[in-house]
This record gives C-alpha cells, structure tokens and sequence, in this order.
C-alpha cells in the first residue's frame, strides 16, 4: 500500500503504558515524516502528550463516565476519520474493537486482544522473557510496517514547563516519589524516612507525586526530622514533574508512573523494585538507571505484574529486607 496519510496510536492504560507507547510515535514520523499522526488515550492522562510535535491531534476515551457511550462514540469517530493505518498498544476488548471497525488498510494489535482475528498485524505479547522491554513488545506491532525503529521512550516538557519548576533548582536537590497506586509495589513509609535521614545534609529534598500522595508525603516530611524537604505533591503536572525530575541529582522512585516520566527525559533514575521484577519488562530506560532489589530468595516473589493492596504472605519480606545502603550509593 501506498505511504499512508494518517496514523492512530491507541494506548488508554495507565500513565506508564502511555509513554512506554511513544516510541511508537518516534518510530512512525520517522518512517512517514509527512503523515498525521493521532494518539488515542484516556482521559486524565492526556497532558502527557501536550507539546508533542509529532502529535496532530490527541483523542480521548472518558472512561469514568459514560464508558460505553463514549466507547462507541469515539469507534464512530475513528472510523469516520478514514485512518490508513492504527496501531494498538493494548490488549482489551474495547481497544480491539475501535481497531477492528476503523476500517484502516493495516490495523495492527497483540495476539493477546479477544479481536486480534480481525487485525492485519498482530504481534506475540509474552511477559518474562529475560532482556524483552514493553518498548520491544510495542515496536512489535510496527516491526514488519516500517523500515526502521526507534528505541527510546520521549515526553516533551514545554519552557512554561521548565520555567515552573525553575525556582526548586538553586541548589543541588534529589527528587523522591514515595507513593504507587499498588500497595506492594510501594516502598514502606518508615524506610523512606530511613533513606532520607542518610542523604546528604546539602541536597534540597522534594518529595513528589499526585494530589492523593501528599499525606503520605507530609507523613514522611514530620517523621524525618530533616530540613530542606518540601512536599510538593500534586503541585506539578506530569510535564512539570519530569522537567524537575530532569536536572535532580538523583530520583529514587518505586516501579510506578515517575520511573517512566524519568526515561521519557533521560533523568538520572534509582527504581525500588518490591513485589513486581524487571523480568516483567517495565524497568527504567535511562542511561543513568539503577535498580534496587531485595537479594533475599523469596518464593512468593513476584507475587503478580502489578502488585497488590496487601502483601498476600502478610510478611512484605521484599520491601522490608531491602538493603537502604544500596539506595544511599545512589544519592
């Protein structure tokens, strides 16, 4: 078929499956430099693709309310829009059946998407192979379309973005993100206040996150004791954290939403790993990365890919043994 003239990226999962689909979105301009290029996600984390400029047009999927309306609404749309080519980055139901019905000439999805019989493309979507990234699985999708791939994940944090943030960058600072929505995926409160009283008296701390960290964060802030820390949790968007998170020392974050925002801008990056494993293929990506890990032999672990409300041996041996001196080389 002829180059195409208009692309849809579909990815409406979380804030990391997002920006671990961009390389999607690099790869594709570079093969098609002059197509549009559109990039479906859910609502709430569109902001993450603000300033992209190989991104014409975001659509979004209220997914809150009225899911099934909007569902259909938006089926209705992409197919109206008459895309040559959509590539989906999820596995469900939902996104299987936009893909499906857009009547695009290559319609490309997992194996693993309950409509993947009615693709053009589909690519095998295994987790646990040992050196696999998702970004590998996602280039998947494209490997037999274009001529070349490009390995890296890219947020583009505008200078309204880096202005905000340039007040909290007057002195050498380490930026912190205590939080993740899974509780075993989530280093414990007491041995962030452990780190955070080993780091040096002459780094600023900032402590980030979304709105519904910052108890957490103030619960952290009282128990260290420590001056120069600052909450700043839900006072930055998802750009605006990155572009902080760009020029820290050092970020020590769990395997979350701001491990992502750290490779999306290259930032030096200390990921805690508890229940979940790289194995999985969601571990940093920038080139200053580290992760940190229990070296205990647990058979529990890893308990499940995206971790739990509890631990399910109600011991959490693999948050709790991790050793802090490992994070402290890192600061």
């Amino acid at each position: 078929m002829p180059d195409p003239r208009k692309i849809l990226v579909i990815q409406t999962a979380s804030i990391g499956d997002v920006i671990l689909a961009t390389p999607l979105v690099e790869s594709l301009a570079l093969s098609y430099p002059q197509a549009r290029i559109d990039f479906l996600l859910k609502k709430g984390t569109e902001s993450l693709m603000e300033n992209h400029p190989l991104i014409q047009k975001i659509w979004i999927w209220d997914k809150k309310k009225s899911k099934t309306r909007n569902l259909f609404r938006i089926m209705r749309s992409v197919r109206k829009e008459k895309f040559d080519m959509v590539i989906n980055a999820q596995r469900f139901f939902s996104s299987g059946l936009i893909t499906a019905c857009s009547n695009a000439g290559i319609r490309s999805g997992f194996d693993k998407n309950p409509l993947s019989f009615l693709f053009t493309h589909r690519s095998r979507h295994n987790i646990g192979q040992k050196d696999i990234h998702e970004i590998d699985r996602n280039l998947s999708l494209i490997s037999g379309i274009v001529g070349k791939t490009q390995r890296i994940v890219r947020l583009y944090p505008s200078k309204g973005d880096f202005m905000k943030v340039d007040r909290y960058k007057s002195s050498p600072y380490i930026c912190i993100a205590p939080a993740s929505l899974w509780y075993t995926k989530q280093y414990p409160e007491e041995r962030w206040v452990e780190l955070i009283s080993g780091i040096n008296a002459v780094d600023v701390i900032y402590l980030i996150g979304s709105k519904s960290d910052h108890e957490l964060c103030e619960r952290i802030i009282h128990k260290s004791d420590r001056g120069a820390i600052y909450n700043l949790a839900g006072d930055l968007s998802f750009l605006e954290s990155a572009a902080l998170m760009k020029n820290a020392r050092m970020n020590f974050v769990n395997d979350s939403a701001p491990m992502h925002l750290a490779s999306a801008v290259n930032a030096p990056v200390t990921t805690i790993f508890c229940s979940t494993v790289t194995d999985f293929g969601f571990g940093p990506l920038s080139v200053d990365s580290a992760v940190v890990e229990t070296h205990e032999n647990l058979p529990c672990r890893p308990c499940g890919l995206h971790g739990y409300n509890k631990c399910p041996e109600k011991h959490f041996k693999c948050a709790t043994t991790i050793d802090n001196h490992e994070l402290l080389k890192r600061s």
